[in-house]
């Protein structure tokens, strides 16, 4: 038989689909208005609806099933609530904790976030979409200028930089790692140790945080009597990585009895170098690293580092962006770094 019109009858052999259930529906239920409702939902109801009306709208929702329709709203609040993270690079395991922080604040708040690797890596960055400032809330970067995100955000994005240049201008916020100290540890726990003949195995990168390395050690080693650094940039790559610490190993001159290493991985690189000329670690060589990834417990002896929290730096840039898109302004954040002692350190050789 069939269908008056304008009925919703479900045909011979189709099962009925129930509704969604509709904020009117939460209201109904609750014995409250809608706007209520939208209120509560919304997280906007301190000093308009009490604590126990609120408790009862959010119990209602999740015993009716409802979930806001987000399309809807963000087309009214004229928001994606999506957030674009720019990183130099995937392959490096420190960005994808970044982003595991940086998202998993966004899934609080009902945020996704794209993760984008510079094709240029530390810049300037390409446009991913045919217009940034369509599709994206705001973009949180990491490990790079600010300059080389002018061609993705123009001046409308909001922007919030992570383990970039405090002092760099066009960013609304800055989340920081405490570089400078954890170098000051590093060559601390060196010279504590004795070693006076140093070489600094450095990222061949320009950019911020590389170069704050290499500052603090020079100033760090500078009134200490017979100290002396010497400075061989590498590629972050273990196979460069070996291949300059094999040249500053065989060089001429005294044999550094210590390596600070600017990452893990240029560390891994330099015990392959110290093991192929027969040099044993720490025996005859200190090695250091930088970033504590799982690579630093993955070699043979396990390495002295520096642990650097990635997650919350993306947690804190997340939350950073969050606020500035709520109109708040957020003050610059910058945290603290621990010295992680292992088996890849000794005092030099007599």
């Amino acid at each position: 038989m069939a269908q008056p019109p304008g009925t919703d009858r479900p045909g011979p052999g189709t099962a009925a689909r129930p509704a969604r259930p509709t904020s009117k529906d939460v209201a109904r239920a609750a014995g409250v208005s809608q706007a209520t409702v939208s209120l509560v939902l919304a997280d906007k109801w301190p000093g308009r609806v009490s604590e126990r009306t609120a408790e009862l709208v959010r119990d209602t929702a999740r015993e009716l099933g409802y979930r806001p329709n987000l399309a809807a709203r963000n087309l009214r609040l004229g928001r994606t609530r999506t957030a674009l993270l720019v990183v130099p690079a995937l392959t490096n395991e420190f960005f994808a904790r970044v982003y595991t922080g940086a998202a998993t604040v966004a899934a609080e708040h009902s945020f996704g976030v794209v993760l984008y690797p510079s094709p240029e890596g530390i810049g300037p960055a390409k446009d991913p979409f045919s217009s940034a400032r369509a599709a994206l809330d705001g973009v949180i970067a990491s490990s790079m200028a600010t300059e080389a995100l002018a061609t993705i955000r123009g001046a409308d994005l909001p922007l919030v930089m992570l383990d970039s240049d405090p002092t760099g201008s066009g960013a609304a916020a800055h989340v920081n790692l405490d570089i400078a100290d954890a170098m000051r540890q590093v060559t601390g726990h060196l010279l504590a140790l004795g070693h006076r003949r140093i070489t600094h195995l450095a990222s061949a990168v320009t950019s911020w945080t590389f170069t704050v390395r290499a500052d603090t050690l020079a100033e760090a080693v500078r009134d200490i009597p017979g100290a002396l650094v010497r400075t061989v940039p590498s590629p972050l790559e273990v196979h460069a990585a070996r291949a300059a610490a094999e040249r500053a190993l065989s060089g001429p001159g005294p044999r550094p009895t210590a390596l600070i290493c600017d990452s893990d991985v240029l560390a891994a690189g330099a015990v392959k170098a110290a093991r192929k000329l027969g040099l044993r670690v720490p025996d005859d060589l200190s090695v250091t690293g930088f970033d504590d990834l799982a690579l630093a417990t993955a070699v043979e002896p396990e390495l002295t580092t520096v642990r650097l929290p990635a997650e919350q730096v993306g947690e804190h840039g997340m939350s950073a962006l969050l606020s500035i898109l709520d109109g708040q302004r957020p003050e610059n954040t910058v945290l603290p770094v621990s010295l992680v002692l292992r088996g890849s350190t000794a005092p030099p050789p007599a």
